[in-house]
């Protein structure tokens, strides 16, 4: 009878160490996640910090595109409002979209294409564009984890009992796969 007992009290002992352990893996991955996005977060800030300074640049030339000029604030203030990460992804991609335009008609102006600062600006913005693309694809890789961890056993057991739901991926805007062109140098 004592055999049995221990045996019993040794099993439910293995099984509430498996329980917290995969808890503690949950609480650890949805952590990473969320630290994941924060960086995402400091990239997008970076790069809506940068982007007054190229629109100020190009403002005197451009007068009449005030259309890109007013959907770039549009978009800042939307990302500052947003609560939720789906929200602030939505203002990203509206961002994304007016920047896009932006950059475009940036290459129809010879005076911007040969200015020093807008050059500057936009090396700067490449840059931030491609920490931004590092950061998403981490986050991404990190919310693929997590999301597999709360489909697998012990985990899965874990996940419903506490309730750790399903994370979204970072999904970019239709035609964000193909980066717009852009050349400042000036034409001969």
């Amino acid at each position: 009878m004592n055999k049995i007992l221990l045996v019993i009290l040794g099993a439910v002992a293995l099984i509430v160490v498996v329980l917290f352990g995969a808890y503690n893996g949950l609480v650890t991955k949805n952590n990473a996640i969320d630290g994941a996005w924060a960086q995402v977060e400091t990239q997008y800030q970076r790069r809506f910090d940068l982007i007054p300074n190229l629109v100020e640049s190009a403002k005197g030339v451009m007068q009449q595109e005030k259309d890109v000029f007013e959907a770039i604030a549009n978009a800042r203030t939307q990302y500052g409002g947003a609560k939720t990460v789906d929200e602030k992804v939505g203002a990203a991609q509206n961002l994304d979209s007016a920047l896009s335009r932006l950059l475009v008609i940036v290459e129809n102006y010879p005076q911007l294409r040969s200015s020093e600062t807008v050059s500057k600006l936009m090396d700067e913005l490449a840059g931030t564009e491609n920490r931004i693309a590092v950061e998403r694809r981490r986050f991404n890789e990190l919310v693929q984890d997590y999301n597999l961890s709360i489909k697998v056993v012990p985990s899965n057991l874990i996940a419903g009992l506490f309730g750790f739901r399903e994370r979204k991926y970072f999904q970019p805007s239709t035609g964000a796969e193909v980066a717009p062109k852009v050349d400042l140098k000036t034409s001969p």
